[in-house]
């Protein structure tokens, strides 16, 4: 897998320093062997790049996206075929490694096997770290079932997000230790629960809670024993203290929260994984649910604002939905993530920032063995060769097609518009 690959005189952004350097970096296999300097010997069986002054920067990486739900509309969900609804997620996986995105963690969606896929042909998409089904109590969040069909813990026959093991509804400690369980057996690196109301949600309000005490706790330790953590959905300020309390590790959203409840999660070392939410980012069907999405996007300056104050770990991500001709949202709203905080700091965001929430997976991190997000000796070899400078212009990124020269992932070339050398014993005594 993978080659040996020379990337020369590029401006290289790390991943993790405050600014630009000039040098060469040298791939081989599927990590990162040399950042340096001083030019690197170009010996037989290596392909060279000439870089010409381009910003190499690390892959991208977004912590919120649901691969299935952007891959197809509800009608989709719906109507289609497992093999449909997965081929046509593997298929919009190449687009998300396109705009350069090399690593995802799917916060709902059943990717364990296209995950699978991917890791042995890494041009086919980004890398995974799967939740599989987002877990939620009935008439929550992720209870897809309709209002005259009984509930599953009634007695009820499963949703069709249950089926498509996009969602999964459990009530009662018994029921989410087993929710919990059969995620990870499927395959999950971490475990994405439900805790409050949302937009795209027909029964709850934004202000209800859910999910007990007692049953947060049992999915925290299901998650725990398995060398990992839990995720949560959630906006209010009551529910965001509950699975504070509870040992959940990243409040996912927040948009509603108040400046105390930010403060805690900085003082619990909790991580705020949040989007720069727009009002026009998402279509909604029924005038309820566009109500919601408005107080919730209200929510997002004061959001970063307070974060940013109070020193809290930040994570980025998009949480599209349902609309895949929509999708390249994704480098957009990447774009737009300057607006809350400096170029530089966004890039951190998105590279070797993101990549820390990552790696509290744990002992299910199937990404451990090398370090994501950065440009240095030992990293996975992710890289992307921007026509510019993404420091000063991060709007760069929000064309990937015109401006994203070249992307590696996993040491395989992906994307190349700039011209490459081979290097043979041949060529090099001629």
């Amino acid at each position: 897998m993978g080659q040996r690959l020379l990337i020369k005189n590029v401006r290289i952004f790390d991943g993790l320093s405050d600014g630009l350097t000039d040098g060469h970096v040298l791939i081989d296999g599927r990590r990162i062997t040399a950042v340096e300097s001083s030019p690197v010997a170009e010996t037989d069986g290596t392909t060279v790049i000439d870089g010409a002054g381009h910003t190499l920067i690390p892959g991208l990486t977004d912590a919120h996206v649901h691969l299935v739900g952007m891959a197809n509309t509800l009608i989709d969900l719906v109507m289609g075929s497992q093999t449909q609804l997965a081929a046509a997620t593997l298929a919009r996986a190449k687009d998300t490694l396109l705009r350069g995105f090399t690593t995802v963690r799917d916060m709902a969606g059943d990717t364990a096997g296209i995950k699978t896929v991917i890791d042995k042909e890494p041009e086919l998409g980004p890398r995974i770290y799967p939740s599989q089904a987002a877990v939620s109590q009935t008439g929550g969040h992720g209870d897809f079932g309709f209002v005259y069909e009984r509930p599953t813990a009634l007695g009820g026959s499963e949703s069709r997000a249950e089926q498509i093991g996009f969602m999964r509804v459990a009530d009662g400690t018994e029921r989410v230790l087993a929710a919990v369980r059969e995620q990870l057996k499927l395959g999950a690196s971490q475990i994405k629960l439900m805790v409050g109301g949302g937009a795209a949600s027909l029964y709850d309000p934004l202000y209800t809670v859910q999910f007990t005490a007692p049953e947060l706790r049992a999915a925290v330790q299901a998650a725990e024993d398995y060398g990992t953590y839990v995720a949560t959905h959630v906006y209010n300020v009551t529910g965001i203290r509950r699975a504070v309390e509870a040992g959940v590790k990243s409040i996912e959203h927040g948009h509603l929260a108040d400046e105390p409840t930010i403060a805690l999660l900085a003082e619990r070392g909790v991580w705020l994984s949040t989007q720069p939410f727009a009002e026009h980012d998402h279509s909604f069907m029924n005038p309820d649910s566009a109500a919601k999405n408005r107080e919730i996007c209200a929510g997002t300056d004061q959001l970063y604002q307070w974060a940013t104050k109070h020193g809290v770990n930040v994570a980025w991500g998009t949480d599209l939905l349902f609309e895949p001709d929509r999708d390249d949202l994704q480098s957009t709203m990447l774009a737009r993530l300057g607006n809350y905080m400096g170029n530089l700091a966004a890039l951190k965001m998105v590279t070797s920032g993101n990549a820390a929430l990552f790696r509290l997976a744990g002992d299910r991190d199937p990404y451990r063995d090398a370090r994501l997000g950065e440009i240095t000796p030992g990293a996975w070899a992710d890289v992307l060769l921007v026509a510019g400078d993404p420091t000063a212009d991060l709007g760069l990124l929000a064309d990937p097609a015109k401006n994203l020269a070249v992307i590696v992932k996993d040491g395989v070339v992906v994307k190349n518009q700039l011209p490459a050398v081979q290097h043979t014993a041949d060529r090099d005594t001629q």
